[in-house]
């Protein structure tokens, strides 16, 4: 059984999630909206390297890319 994504998404928001940045930065928060360009918002974001916080930036807006 396969699940759509976009119900997964939403049955997610207020999660803790950890979001990973084709640069490699790691950034974990609670799931506050995502929507079809894969924007994000994460509430008490925090900046990761590995496991350690490199900085806390509370609201957290990750800009998607729907390039090609």
């Amino acid at each position: 059984m396969s699940i759509d994504p976009s119900t997964f998404l939403s049955d997610i928001i207020g999660s803790s999630v950890v979001v990973k940045l084709h640069n490699g930065l790691l950034y974990r928060g609670s799931l506050q909206s995502i929507d079809g360009y894969m924007n994000i918002v994460l509430e008490n974001g925090k900046e990761m390297a590995g496991e350690s916080v490199t900085k806390e930036w509370g609201d957290v807006f990750i800009r998607g890319n729907n390039g090609k």
